[in-house]
């Protein structure tokens, strides 16, 4: 399958794309409005959820807003480079979770974005009280799982 034919595709039967899919993916958080799909041999992840879509999407426009300084770039004009935006997506949750539940450091895994997305939303009034500058060790501490070779 060609990758446009693909995109194509994939639009078409994704019509609420999950903003969190690279973290899903991972396998470092889950959603309960999050439905994956299979399409050729690649997983998708669609949101269930409108609303929950929004708040996602604009926590996420957040997170990547205050990490560009510690992502070292000036500014960001288009979607980011592969890792980093995982590193956005994992890491910001992570230390959102930390944030809010005083999760220990060593906790890795998010259970449910979408309600850790509205519990954040609840407790400082909104996504503009966020203090992101305590979310941001968490996004430069993480660590993409790095590919293991096959011997």
């Amino acid at each position: 399958m060609e990758e446009h034919e693909y995109r194509a595709a994939y639009n078409e039967i994704n019509e609420r794309r999950c903003v969190f899919e690279k973290a899903i993916n991972l396998r470092g958080c889950a959603c309960r409005q999050s439905h994956r799909f299979n399409l050729a041999d690649r997983e998708g992840v669609a949101c269930q959820s409108v609303q929950g879509l929004a708040n996602c999407s604009d926590i996420l426009k957040c997170l990547r807003s205050n990490a560009r300084f510690a992502l070292q770039l000036t500014r960001i004009s288009g979607p980011l480079p592969h890792n980093a935006e995982i590193k956005v997506q994992s890491g910001g949750l992570l230390g959102l979770q930390r944030l809010i539940d005083s999760a220990p450091l060593d906790s890795a895994f998010v259970a449910d974005v979408i309600s850790l997305v509205d519990e954040a939303i609840t407790t400082f009034g909104g996504l503009e009280n966020i203090p992101y500058d305590k979310i941001m060790p968490s996004i430069v501490g993480f660590e993409v799982r790095r590919k293991r070779r096959r011997s």
